[in-house]
């Protein structure tokens, strides 16, 4: 592991950057956010490519409102109204999309300082979020795990409350197989190992729990097909979310390792395989990157430059009984994984 500054956020706090690699992977982190920096891996030439979005200054990462590369908290995606009820129980959170709440709120565990300590393979990072952080209760230890095995980046989520709480931890990385600024994605052949998905409500843009089936709809993706093939079609869903931006329902039971998504790219080669134990996956093709700062080496991150995929509990699960819920008793540990491991095509 190889640390080194990387310099002050706004208000004064110190940043790190942090280096995990071996012959295949070279992974670089930063402790704002718990981010992924870069992350370059073997193409069909065997040469390096960075294949996810990022900033050479953590003013940058302060700057952007996309959570470029940033472990997401306490509840990735978005819970309807701000508000859920636990143990009978309303808890208000604070809205920051409109009258929703959104990858954590104002202050997401995007926006803080992780400690950092060195494991085997890689590096652990650590968060406290304290009761009614948010609006969340509970006094909450967060541990986010990165470890680099043979082609594989492992994710190791981990928390602890000291009161029952709701936990929906995920990392928000933008790829583009072809490198961080080589333009489009839409190219990129994606396929999910999903048979349903939760569609959104023209509103608001969030599940309602409903479950429809992906057959003859441009949400179907069960064998590999173009990013970009379907995604302007005159679709209800896609209108809603400006293209993809929908949670998928990974086939398998929750909770075991288990195919949820592969991509490729015919022009790297490379090939990205996604494992998790989570019970679904965002898909999301970058709708909205415009307006971000410049990227690593001022390269210009576009709309549909890279694709999302967010091993998740589904949007909005804490308001829909039909969803598997994401509540972490004070008795439990809430433990999931995603590994993301690589090849070439």
């Amino acid at each position: 592991m190889i640390t080194q500054s990387f310099g002050q956020t706004r208000d004064g706090r110190d940043t790190e950057l942090i280096t995990i690699s071996n012959d295949n992977l070279c992974c670089t982190l930063t402790t704002y956010g718990a981010s992924i920096v870069s992350l370059r891996v073997k193409d069909k030439a065997r040469k390096q490519r960075d294949i996810v979005q990022g900033f050479d200054t953590v003013r940058a990462y302060e700057e952007q409102d996309k959570y470029i590369g940033a472990t997401i908290g306490r509840y990735a995606n978005r819970i309807g109204g701000a508000r859920f009820t636990l143990n009978d129980r309303e808890y208000r959170l604070s809205a920051n999309e409109g009258r929703n709440h959104h990858h954590g709120g104002v202050c997401g565990f995007d926006k803080r300082i992780w400690n950092a300590v060195e494991v085997e393979d890689g590096v652990r990072f650590r968060l406290r979020s304290p009761h009614m952080d948010e609006g969340y209760p509970g006094n909450l230890d967060a541990a986010v795990k990165f470890t680099i095995s043979g082609s594989a980046l492992t994710i190791a989520y981990e928390a602890e409350s000291d009161s029952d709480t709701v936990c929906n931890l995920t990392n928000h990385a933008y790829f583009n197989l072809n490198g961080h600024g080589a333009g489009t994605a839409i190219g990129h052949m994606l396929k999910l190992y999903s048979e349903t998905y939760t569609p959104l409500s023209q509103e608001e843009r969030i599940p309602y729990g409903a479950f429809e089936t992906v057959s003859g709809t441009p949400m179907d993706f069960r064998v590999f097909t173009k990013i970009g093939e379907r995604i302007d079609d005159d679709d209800e869903q896609l209108l809603f979310g400006g293209g993809y931006d929908h949670n998928w329902v990974v086939s398998g039971e929750p909770g075991r390792l288990r195919p949820a998504a592969e991509v490729y790219s015919p022009d790297s080669g490379i090939k990205m395989s996604v494992d998790t134990t989570m019970p679904g996956i965002q898909f999301y093709s970058g709708n909205y990157l415009n307006g971000c700062p410049a990227g690593k080496n001022g390269a210009n991150y576009s709309r549909r430059s890279a694709f999302c995929l967010e091993t998740q509990f589904f949007p909005n699960s804490p308001n829909c009984p039909e969803f598997p819920q994401p509540i972490l008793k004070k008795t439990e540990v809430w433990q999931h994984t995603t590994v993301l491991s690589f090849d070439t095509v």
